[in-house]
């Protein structure tokens, strides 16, 4: 029986603030957690202490900052468990979020990683959006599960999850001899390292479980990097998809359909965010290259939106 020993890795830089709450989120687990990593990302502030408190109840690593992949990799590495969770420090857990995979892992070992919806709050703790009703592949899948918590992914239905995922890092569960098979997460990237390797991981999968009740919080900051400078995460989204380079064209049929419609979309909001910050032709040129690889309605729609401003 693959019964599941998660290791929960929990990537903080300067993370002092909020990281009381993620770690108390994962302790209060109905499945225990086989192990906690807090990987310090080269923190100035607190964290270490933080952490320290925790006492044998935490791991505690730390490295140079090098970014939040590498941290995830070196948890991933250092982990002793079978299974891997991940939970970004600003982040944090509902009750069942481990309880609700491992269930379902014990049932059924021919799953090749486990998902789920999860909330989007503002730092006042104010409901924004579940992910699942905000995006496509998470609305088809509702229609799919009709009311049932658990529902299996596969097949064509991972096309709109490549495209428009949403399940995100917190609510992703899978064996760690995969993580470790994949790479980890790729070093270099700021924004969209999750989709990078989430591409990869669908690759290479048959069937997924996805849990269709929320599972966690993201943390929204209006004062995110992302946010501050939209022109800059926009930029950054579609270099971390185009880094995929070569394997893309190696990708399954229905995943490489799935990234073409991704990096279009990707194209278009750097697009966009370009417009709105007054540079028309680098918004112009930003979009093209969507319309000379994949041409169709689509891609000249974009590229009309654009030159409408």
């Amino acid at each position: 029986m693959n019964t599941p020993r998660f290791s929960v890795i929990i990537p903080a830089y300067n993370a002092a603030a909020t990281l009381v709450r993620a770690l108390d989120s994962v302790l209060a687990q109905t499945w225990a957690a086989h192990e906690i990593i807090v990987v310090d990302d080269g923190s100035s502030d607190a964290t270490t202490a933080v952490a320290a408190a925790y006492g044998d109840k935490v791991r505690y690593l730390y490295q140079v900052n090098a970014g939040v992949s590498a941290a995830r990799n070196a948890g991933a590495r250092a982990a002793s468990g079978n299974w891997l969770a991940f939970l970004d420090a600003d982040d944090w857990y509902y009750p069942n979020r481990l309880k609700w995979h491992g269930d379902w892992i014990m049932r059924d070992a021919t799953l090749d990683f486990l998902t789920g919806d999860y909330e989007y709050r503002d730092p006042a703790g104010a409901l924004l959006a579940t992910s699942m009703v905000s995006k496509r592949s998470g609305q088809a899948l509702l229609r799919k599960a009709t009311g049932a918590r658990e529902v299996v992914m596969q097949g064509e239905e991972f096309e709109a999850f490549v495209a428009d995922h949403f399940g995100d890092t917190h609510t992703l569960s899978l064996p760690l001899a995969t993580f470790l098979a994949l790479g980890g997460y790729p070093a270099g990237f700021k924004v969209c390292e999750d989709v990078h390797f989430l591409i990869r991981l669908v690759a290479r999968s048959r069937l997924a479980g996805v849990i269709c009740a929320p599972m966690a919080v993201y943390l929204i900051h209006p004062a995110s990097a992302t946010r501050a400078n939209p022109v800059q995460a926009q930029f950054e989204n579609v270099r971390t998809l185009l880094a995929l380079g070569e394997q893309a064209a190696n990708l399954p049929a229905v995943v490489r359909r799935g990234y073409t419609t991704r990096l279009r979309q990707a194209r278009l909001n750097l697009g966009y965010a370009l417009s709105k910050s007054g540079k028309r032709m680098d918004a112009l040129r930003a979009v093209l290259p969507s319309l000379i690889e994949t041409p169709g309605v689509t891609s000249v729609r974009n590229l009309l939106s654009i030159l409408k401003g």
